[in-house]
């Protein structure tokens, strides 16, 4: 499924990719042309099916690159998180065992041995252009570690067939077309950044520009730009949030764009109404790892202002189903688990069999371990992690439903809740918090939270943090928060 060299031959001086960091930009022809010359390099180097390339870099076009260049020789590209520490890398790469590791200047700070990134692209231009025989697209052409919320990551195995599929998924429910441009800011080693951001404009002859990180001001000025006239842009809500409190922000130099699409973190509704109310379409969705893209809002403010705090809903390619403790169906608008199924689905994680056979159910359905709940409209919405649900009284608290209250809470900068041990209760919430100034006391947290909350839901502790424990990628670690209470 290389559609690189696809639209190579369809259209082969449509610009493909522009990398804003290193002045580069390339039509489909000079990009097929880079990539075919990638492989060469990788066969020189000893490359084959099935080995691993690793790249520990900023973003840069030459993770388009070598993941095309993995994908055309049946070997599988790694991208590594920059931002683990030393020993956290080191575990990542002794599970993956790279044949070759690529790298910008990170690596002696990271302590890795690799070759110079930077020569990659000149090298590709001067080496005869290899093109192989399509290989099958169930090979694992793409291998990303997952955020390690958990605390244990795991290399999920993602096909060529994977990859498609969140393209198809992505376009259908972002409106996705040839004249589309794509901001990609999102780090290159998480899901956002080297498949929601890519795969859908390569699918369709789209351009994508590749940023090496997200600054808030650039980043508007850059969406804001009349030349550049980007129409899609994938962030976390933290971002969009960072985005807004930006200096000299103006929503209405925004409205040129078909939307701001937000995932991988829950989205406050009172977030999303500041963006409608500014006039601007703010489209959530829902995707993991294991199987990119699954749901997503419509570009309709409208509707978006009817389900705020919803998911969307998924294209007619995935099968989807929200379930009780027994794998039963659960009526609208009750929590449950979702299952899916499709082609979407990851084929396998890296090394872990029995991990991998244990999140399927025994009639073929991969289990989130996220709990949603589908209204009679047909629209999910996330209710938490199903690890993070924690049982209080006999009831079942989920800490997003806590937080999405709290979100305007006044002197709150940011916060979390978990569930932790008591002896009453079993388990009680405790509010971990950032404040702009002044402590917050737990009284005024149930005086703002009684009229919203069933008293059951409301957190009996309140814990005073500098920041909260955040992954690459801006994702909450709340076995961190555990970590800390227990400590």
């Amino acid at each position: 499924m290389d559609y690189i060299g696809f639209h190579a031959g369809l259209h082969a001086d449509r610009l493909a990719v522009t990398d804003l960091t290193h002045g580069r930009q390339l039509s489909y022809k000079a990009l097929d042309r880079l990539v075919a010359g990638s492989v060469g390099i990788l066969l020189e180097q000893g490359v084959t099916e099935g080995d691993r390339v690793a790249c520990l870099a900023k973003n840069r076009v030459e993770f388009i690159l070598l993941n095309f260049a993995c994908a055309r020789l049946g070997a599988i590209f790694v991208p590594l998180n920059w931002r683990l520490s030393p020993a956290e890398l080191k575990v990542v790469i002794d599970d993956c065992e790279p044949s070759v590791i690529y790298a910008d200047e990170l690596a002696q700070s990271l302590e890795v041995e690799a070759q110079d990134i930077g020569s990659l692209y000149n090298r590709a231009l001067s080496i005869d252009p290899v093109r192989p025989q399509p290989k099958c697209v169930d090979l694992t052409s793409l291998m990303l570690y997952t955020s390690g919320t958990t605390g244990k990551p795991k290399g999920v195995m993602l096909s060529e067939r994977n990859l498609t599929e969140t393209g198809i998924n992505f376009s259908l429910l972002g409106e996705v077309d040839a004249d589309s441009h794509f901001l990609c800011e999102s780090p290159m080693f998480h899901i956002i950044g080297m498949v929601t951001s890519i795969r859908p404009a390569f699918l369709l002859g789209a351009h994508v520009s590749i940023s090496d990180r997200f600054i808030p001001e650039r980043t508007f000025s850059r969406l804001t730009d009349p030349e550049m006239r980007f129409t899609h842009y994938f962030c976390v809500p933290q971002m969009a949030l960072a985005l807004r409190d930006a200096d000299g922000f103006d929503a209405s130099k925004l409205s040129h764009m078909k939307a701001i699409f937000t995932g991988g973190a829950p989205h406050p509704e009172a977030q999303i109404r500041d963006w409608l109310n500014d006039g601007i379409a703010i489209v959530d969705g829902y995707g993991m790892s294991e199987m990119g893209t699954v749901f997503g809002m419509p570009i309709d403010r409208n509707l978006i202002d009817k389900k705020a705090g919803c998911v969307g809903f998924g294209t007619p390619r995935i099968q989807a189903r929200i379930v009780d403790d027994n794998n039963q169906p659960v009526p609208p608008g009750v929590p449950g688990e979702l299952h899916l199924k499709g082609d979407n689905v990851t084929r396998g994680y890296w090394r872990r069999e029995e991990d991998y056979k244990a999140s399927f159910t025994d009639d073929g359905w991969f289990k989130t371990g996220d709990v949603l709940t589908c209204d009679e409209d047909g629209y999910y919405a996330v209710t938490d992690r199903k690890k993070d649900m924690f049982i209080s009284g006999g009831e079942n608290v989920y800490p997003v439903e806590v937080e999405a209250q709290l979100v305007k809470f006044p002197g709150i900068v940011e916060l979390a809740v978990i569930g932790v041990p008591d002896d009453k209760w079993g388990e009680v919430g405790c509010l971990f918090y950032v404040p702009e100034d002044d402590d917050i006391s737990l009284e005024e947290v149930e005086a703002y939270l009684t009229s919203r909350l069933a008293k059951y839901k409301i957190p009996k502790q309140v814990r005073r943090l500098a920041s909260l424990p955040r992954n690459g990628v801006g994702k909450l670690m709340r076995h961190e928060l555990r970590k800390l209470y227990s400590e």
